[in-house]
Formats: structure tokens, sequence, C-alpha cells
């Protein structure tokens, strides 16, 4: 394979949001491994995505413990990626992980403990083959383990070294505040919330993202698209190489209604209007809000991802066409 060299117009056409009310800017659009960067996926399809990725001026790959299958391949191969040239530009790119989800058998392979949390973070920079991440999170709250003990691992975790920056991800808003509370101890701030955030899925934005302004966080939202409900996939019903056509897929048979894919003809149809596809829209939507530093999507094809990032030509809406969003989802 030939030497990577980074497009050099990288930074020209990507926008950067500051977190909060931290130093750190991200870009709007970031890239989540979560899916296709696993050891069943094509090695030579993913570095290309990563690449056109940097080349667009997305700065920021966001990467958990268990990403794959099998748990733990996607930063092996994160890790490959940079090894091969993407690397030499370590300085320009956030790099996050996480870990709270099940990792490895036995009673500190999952949750929240300090003694899990610190190994998985050892075990990823290993993988990674990098000293540091640039944050990383608690990926979901546990409901044994003090909170303290939680903050408290990301708290040394920073001091050691292993991670500039720490944050959480699918906690609620008390749960968020407690955090905030605890790291703050420690004099480390709680930099940055992950949640669950689309159109068909708003629960941040009554309690959560005020929660979020005050404490002066910043928030980036994953399956911005549904798991795929917000793309043209499933006008015409569900094909059955869909996510929803596998029975282990996150996104099950029976949450794709006749109800939901009403909505979703009529948003497809306004973003037609738009002159954009209902991704692009839907990513535009949740970009509106300047209390979301990031949107996190995924890509299984360098096009799908160039379609994607196309959505920053548009990211403004009329009063009229809220409206219109509001009325179809609500």
């Amino acid at each position: 394979m030939e030497t990577y060299t980074a497009n050099p117009d990288r930074y020209s056409s990507m926008e950067y949001r500051r977190c909060g009310r931290s130093g750190l800017l991200l870009p709007s659009i970031s890239l989540g491994l979560w899916h296709n960067f696993g050891s069943v996926d094509i090695f030579n399809n993913f570095i290309k995505i990563a690449h056109t990725a940097f080349d667009n001026g997305i700065t920021h790959f966001d990467l958990a413990n268990n990403y794959g299958p099998v748990y733990g391949s996607a930063e092996e191969n994160f890790g490959r990626i940079l090894k091969k040239g993407l690397g030499v530009y370590r300085d320009e790119m956030i790099i996050s992980s996480k870990a709270g989800y099940d990792m490895w058998p036995g009673p500190y392979g999952e949750w929240g403990s300090r003694k899990y949390l610190m190994a998985s973070l050892d075990q990823s920079l290993k993988r990674l083959g990098l000293d540091y991440v640039d944050i990383f999170y608690s990926h979901r709250p546990d409901p044994e383990t003090p909170i303290e003990e939680t903050m408290g691992a990301l708290a040394d975790i920073v001091r050691q070294g292993k991670a500039l920056y720490v944050g959480i991800s699918n906690y609620d808003d008390k749960q968020t505040r407690e955090a905030v509370i605890a790291l703050r101890e420690h004099k480390v701030p709680c930099l940055i919330h992950q949640p669950k955030y689309s159109m068909l899925e708003r629960w941040v934005e009554p309690k959560l993202l005020p929660v979020l302004e005050e404490e002066g966080m910043g928030l980036i939202a994953f399956s911005p698209l549904a798991q795929g409900l917000l793309t043209n996939k499933y006008l015409h019903g569900i094909p059955a190489d869909s996510r929803a056509g596998k029975s282990t897929g996150h996104l099950q048979k029976e949450e794709v209604t006749e109800e939901v894919i009403t909505r979703v003809r009529q948003l497809n149809e306004l973003a037609k209007e738009r002159g954009q596809s209902l991704p692009q829209m839907a990513i535009a939507w949740l970009l509106k809000d300047k209390r979301v530093t990031s949107v996190l999507i995924g890509a299984s094809s360098v096009e799908q991802l160039k379609d994607n990032l196309k959505t920053l030509d548009n990211t403004s809406f009329s009063q009229e066409e809220l409206d219109k969003i509001e009325t179809i989802l609500r």
C-alpha cells in the first residue's frame, strides 16, 4: 500500500465547535467505529474510510473497548491504520475510547469498578499502540458501584496521563449531575456526554441538555440516523440485508412500525424539498442546536461517508421547516 499523505486542504470545509466550556474544539461530524471496523470487515475498505474522513477535516475518531466484532478488533484495526501512516498526524487527532459494557469474562469484565476501567484502558492503549487517548468515557452508569469510585478512577486516569479528558455516555440527567460533582472533587472536569440522540429518539431534550449547558459540558450524539431508520433503506419495507432484517441487529423488526415508516417518508419528502438526502437532513437537524458539539456517524463505504459530509452544505432551517418537522415527529 502507498504511503498515506493527508489532503493539504483538509481543514477548509469542516466546521469545528467548542466542547462545552473547555479549550477543546471537535469537528461537527465525527467518525464512530462501532460498526464496519471489526475483524469481520475488510481492512482495505475501512482504511480508505479513515483516510477519507481525515482528508475532509474529521479529526475525531471514536472507539470503545468492545467494538468489533470480535471485541477489541476495532481498536486493533485502528492501531494498524495509525501505524500505516495516519499516526504521523496523531497531534491533529482526537481519539476516544470507552469502557462499561461487557468485555471479558468474570466479575471484572464490565460495568464501572476502578479495577475494570483501569485494566480496560491499559488493554485499549496496547491495541491502539498509543500512550494516551484524548477522551476516555465511562460507557454506562453502574447501579452497583458508587459513582465516586467510577469518577475517581477517571480522575486518576487523567492524572496518570493515560487520557487528556474524560466523559460519560448513556447517563441520565441525575446521574450526569452526580458524575460532574464527583469529578469536581478531584478538580477534573467532565468534558462531554455521549447519548443516543436523533429525530426519532429525543430523550435528552427535556432534562439532560439543560444540565449539560449549565455544567459547561459538550454533547456528541450517537445513532443520529436511528440505526438506519433515518435513511432511504426502510421507505418500502424491511430489506433482508438491513439491520432490522437480521435477528441479532441493534434495530429490531418490531421497531420498524408502519407509524414510524410513515413519519420517515414525510421527513424524506421534506429533505428532498431542502435539496438534501434524509440522512443529511437528520444530521443537520441535530447540529441546529449549538449545545450539540458533534454528531457521530458510522460509515460502511467512502461514498456513504462523503454523502454524510455534504450535510455541511446546508445546516440551517427556516422556522417553517422546523415547525413541519415537529408536526411530523409529534
